[in-house]
């Protein structure tokens, strides 16, 4: 006996807002499958507001409502039984967050629950990251957002630490991410990889995805820190222009990149990380997961 169920995860995260499909196949005897159906990504940079001007913007708000009414819409057409839709660091931040959250419900009947940074790590730990971590080995896993990077340690296949920073890459591309804010990063991360050796990362976020897309590598593989300090230096030496023509990158894809890539270096680099693995996962995955096993 073979069921499906159809069920969807709303990220509205500081650079995109995600509407994430999947498709739950219950088979008996065999454990769960979440097949992805589809995804569709919005470029509403709402992290440029929060982080700036402490405000989401009537524009934006706008553009929000369209397209949750839109999201809305092919949740419908696509017959979604249960979704959830979560906000993060940016409207976190703006101090008209919650109204904004109670203008989408009157107006799109789409409820958003905007959770702390704690939360979003615990989702998106929830995800299949297990299917990644070896039980003998040490992993630190490093998702990058706009206006958060999330970090969690795994050892014997178990979450050791985990901790969410104020450092993204809208906040980089803004210059509000002070020294402070990064050796607090750095000790944290030599403190809780200290008692553990060989360390290996897993990167999630939509620009890393890009750079291991871009490399042509086998899903399974890894990328190594050499590849990617030369893709940073690279993208470093063309101009925003060049990235969108010659790598096909989207408008705002081409000026994240390279403070994402810097996070995830710098990461590698204070850990003592010499690889790291790129599973497609993140936060609307955690979601459609966390949804089904009752976790949110």
């Amino acid at each position: 006996m073979i069921s499906i169920k159809k069920y969807a995860a709303i990220d509205i995260g500081s650079n995109a807002m995600r509407l994430l499909i999947t498709n739950v196949v219950e088979q008996e005897g065999k454990e769960t499958q979440f097949n992805k159906s589809e995804l569709v990504r919005v470029p509403i940079r709402l992290g440029q507001d929060a982080f700036t001007v402490g405000e989401i913007t009537e524009e934006n708000i706008d553009r929000m409502i369209d397209a949750m009414k839109a999201f809305k819409l092919l949740m419908k057409v696509y017959k979604v039984e249960k979704y959830m839709a979560c906000a993060t660091s940016a409207m976190r931040e703006a101090y008209n967050g919650k109204e904004i959250t109670e203008i989408i419900k009157k107006k799109a009947d789409i409820k958003i629950e905007i959770i702390d940074g704690k939360k979003e790590a615990a989702i998106i730990a929830s995800s299949d990251l297990h299917q990644f971590i070896k039980t003998e080995e040490t992993y630190l896993y490093v998702d990058v957002g706009g206006g958060s990077t999330e970090f969690s340690l795994f050892s014997d296949g178990k979450m050791i630490a985990s901790k969410s920073f104020k450092n993204g890459t809208v906040r980089l591309l803004n210059n509000m991410v002070n020294e402070i804010v990064w050796e607090e990063i750095e000790k944290w991360i030599k403190t809780i990889t200290e008692p553990y050796e060989n360390i290996t990362l897993i990167g999630s976020g939509g620009n890393i995805n890009k750079i291991f897309k871009l490399s042509g590598k086998a899903q399974e593989k890894p990328l190594s820190y050499m590849y990617l300090n030369s893709q940073y230096q690279y993208l470093s030496s063309l101009t925003y222009e060049q990235r969108i023509a010659e790598l096909a990158l989207n408008t705002d894809r081409a000026d994240v990149i390279i403070p994402a890539l810097s996070i995830y270096l710098k990461a590698m680099k204070w850990s003592g990380a010499t690889k790291i693995y790129v599973p497609k996962i993140g936060l609307s995955d955690g979601i459609v997961k966390a949804l089904y096993y009752g976790k949110i």
